[in-house]
């Protein structure tokens, strides 16, 4: 890693400079031969001449059309040089040549000038041509390898640069510098690059830069930080090997972890995230006055015994398993969450969680992991929501042209899907669908089953497509055999190097509120973890601890990392992604409505669930009809609960919103909850207590700690004397229940 100081980075500069230059020269004066394959492929990526918004679009722009990115070579060749319908040589005339005089701007180009004509790029493709636009040959040697330097840098000020080296290596052994045929994307607006790999910095902050050449990328990560000259390491010390990768990244920043969050803050954060409702007043009281050294550890242990830390965690993977009425019908709803749910709480490990689903056959009522298959009906969706869900990987780009950032072939998606292809469904009884019109509304009892003659056509070929697990090789399988038992013990494998470090990423997402990869189902090259040697560790200990879910909880909800503060200082005020304090999210919608109801000590009224029943235990999205949800069913809505039909995290909303303010300003139902001649409130006027006493009762009630005594003067002045005291106990829960502290984890 760089440390930006100028005695060391300017003379490296220079002389990557003086190699770029030199690397340059030879193709640029015609020195060597020009290949194809190697050099006009990458002149055509770095003129963006086959990005998805010019020729690279599937239908090509102009009357001429490439292949995405560059993907496939020979495509290309044949467009530029045979296709007379949108040929852009000519070996008569070569500065005649179209490709030349539009994209240098000395013909009429939507696309505007891609270079200039005195540019390496005008050079390379004109002597190419004059040398007989030459095509592919067999025996050329290939890329094999890519070489970016630096791949990683932290620089502060005064440096407002980087150059980056980029060094090609072949199947012949061969190397070559590429730094100005080599295409550098950015990922943020903080930072420029310059044809030749120069890296500008427009304003304070970290990035990521990809550098592509040919079908290879490398992501370099980039900070460029201001000097903070007194930076001083604070005396926070790490307790175990989270701490020791976050902390030592902070130190390269120069970046300081918040303090340690409070035992307030702490406790309650660990209700919510652990088992999704707020810790009793007793409960908070007891673990404050709680002097022992271990009493953090302790409480993490005595939460994951609580039947709500199963109830908690079931409904996120009902929310990504697509449990939901309309396609499993209520009772299909009910026993695939009794299901997840009693996994869950017994312990199963996260790899036979899995196999048991996606090998599951018969009867979605007998069995209820077959439920799985219900809501993918078909091998597509079955095979993009298994990579995304199990190995956090998005394979939907591929269906149509190879995955333009990732290494997935368009033979990897449809040899993926022919391992889906055989699961059919057999109804049992009539299917009384409620819309007659929606053919996905199933209500009854199904049977899942594998049909052996089932095949997945690629379209490409109109053949059967050959079965494979992603990356690997072609499965030599009976030509009758269910493929279902193989996937199965393929996919959760723990040798499955992508199915473990999407289950830890998984789990450090629902605690640290950001995922080591970010978004957690988007694993590819282009797109690095935070802290790679981290996540390694956290899979790791998680397949050699059998899967355990509650090691891993326990195992990052014990780290400093996990109990820091939120509250920044001043050298992590603008860090989003390191962990360096806690990031505060507003709490879900079913953690926000139980809230309220614990506050008050009533239930919410959810139709088709029992009085009692908690938003955190239902068992799919609503039970109400059409046109007739009640005023919780409507809360849940408001506040980002999913509807469940995407297999990912992004369905369920976050964001805060005007309906959220007015909801929360005068929903008929917190109104209803805050009346209730039953509620906490009447039973505190009732019970005889002083109003010092009811004011602080819901202060650790709502918020966990006492009130200051400011607080408890001006809620003191409002009961005193007033002509409803009842009314005035709702207008203090009522402003407790919208306080950010209430409504934000923190």
């Amino acid at each position: 890693m760089s440390s930006g100081r100028p005695s060391r980075i300017r003379p490296f500069l220079l002389l990557l400079a003086l190699g770029c230059l030199v690397g340059v020269s030879a193709a640029a004066k015609g020195d060597e031969p020009v290949s194809f394959r190697r050099d006009v492929m990458a002149v055509l990526s770095k003129a963006g001449c086959n990005l998805g918004a010019c020729h690279g679009n599937q239908n090509g722009k102009g009357g001429f059309r490439l292949s995405l990115r560059g993907q496939e070579p020979a495509f290309d060749f044949a467009s530029l040089t045979k296709d007379e319908s949108q040929r852009r040589v000519n070996l008569q005339e070569p500065e005649s040549s179209l490709i030349l005089q539009k994209a240098a701007g000395q013909a009429a180009h939507q696309g505007g000038v891609r270079f200039k004509r005195d540019s390496p790029e005008y050079a390379i493709l004109l002597h190419w041509i004059r040398r007989g636009a030459t095509g592919l040959e067999e025996e050329e040697p290939r890329l094999t390898k890519l070489v970016v330097t630096p791949r990683e840098a932290v620089l502060f000020e005064p440096e407002q640069h980087l150059q980056l080296q980029v060094t090609a290596h072949f199947t012949d052994r061969t190397s070559r510098d590429v730094t100005n045929l080599a295409v550098y994307e950015l990922t943020t607006n903080s930072v420029t690059a310059s044809h030749d790999g120069d890296i500008k910095r427009q304003q304070p902050g970290e990035t990521t830069v990809i550098v592509r050449y040919l079908d290879q990328q490398v992501p370099v990560r980039l900070a460029f930080l201001s000097t903070r000259p007194d930076f001083a390491r604070n005396e926070l010390e790490a307790s175990g090997s989270i701490d020791v990768h976050v902390f030592a990244r902070l130190q390269a920043l120069r970046m300081n972890p918040s303090a340690d969050a409070g035992d307030g803050v702490f406790v309650r954060r660990a209700y919510l995230d652990a088992i999704g409702i707020l810790p009793t007043r007793d409960e908070v009281q007891g673990f404050i006055a709680d002097a022992a050294p271990d009493k953090r550890e302790r409480l993490v242990d005595r939460l994951l015994t609580r039947p709500e830390f199963a109830e908690h965690w079931a409904l996120k993977w009902s929310d990504l398993l697509r449990n939901e009425e309309k396609v499993l019908d209520p009772k299909g709803v009910d026993l695939f969450h009794g299901w997840i749910r009693d996994s869950i709480a017994a312990g199963k490990p996260l790899d036979q969680f899995v196999r048991e689903m996606v090998d599951a056959q018969g009867s979605t009522y007998a069995n209820p992991p077959a439920n799985f298959w219900r809501a993918n009906r078909d091998p597509f969706t079955r095979g993009e929501t298994a990579a995304r869900l199990f190995l956090g990987v998005r394979l939907q780009c591929a269906k149509c042209h190879n995955h333009p950032f990732d290494r997935w072939t368009q033979d990897d998606y449809y040899s993926w899907a022919a391992l889906f292809s055989q699961i059919d469904y057999k109804e049992v009884g009539e299917n009384k669908r409620s819309d007659k019109l929606d053919l996905h509304e199933f209500n009854g009892e199904q049977i899942v089953l594998a049909r052996t003659e089932r095949e997945v056509k690629d379209p490409r070929t109109g053949q059967d497509a050959a079965p494979k697990f992603l990356g690997g090789e072609i499965l030599s399988l009976e030509p009758a055999s269910n493929r279902l038992p193989p996937l199965a013990q393929w996919l959760a494998s723990p040798a499955n190097e992508l199915f473990v470090k999407s289950q830890a990423n998984f789990v450090w997402y629902h605690l640290l509120g950001r995922g080591l990869v970010e978004p957690i189902d988007d694993f590819r090259l282009t797109n690095p973890p935070s802290h790679g040697p981290l996540l390694e560790e956290l899979a790791r200990e998680l397949a050699s601890h059998n899967f355990d879910l509650k090691f891993l909880v326990r195992r990052i909800m014990n780290s400093r990392v996990y109990q820091l503060a939120a509250e920044p200082n001043e050298t992590n005020r603008e860090d989003e992604t390191n962990y360096s304090r806690a990031i505060v999210r507003r709490l879900s919608a079913e953690k926000l409505l139980d809230a309220q109801c614990q506050v008050l000590d009533v239930s919410p009224r959810l139709i088709g669930y029992p009085r009692g029943t908690r938003a955190g235990q239902i068992r799919g999205v609503s039970r109400a009809a059409r046109k007739q949800s009640g005023a919780a069913d409507r809360f849940l809505k408001t506040f980002g609960k999913p509807e469940r039909l995407l297999a990912c995290e992004c369905e369920r909303s976050s964001e805060t919103s005007l309906k959220q303010v007015f909801t929360l300003i005068g929903d008929e139902g917190l109104s209803e909850l805050l009346a209730d001649n039953d509620n906490r409130l009447k039973h505190l006027l009732d019970s005889g207590q002083s109003d010092t006493e009811i004011i602080t009762d819901l202060y650790w009630t709502a918020l966990s700690r006492e009130a200051t005594p400011d607080e408890l003067a001006a809620a003191l002045s409002l009961l005193k004397d007033s002509p409803d005291k009842f009314a005035s106990l709702q207008d203090l829960a009522w402003a407790l229940m919208n306080a950010k502290e209430f409504l934000f984890r923190r």
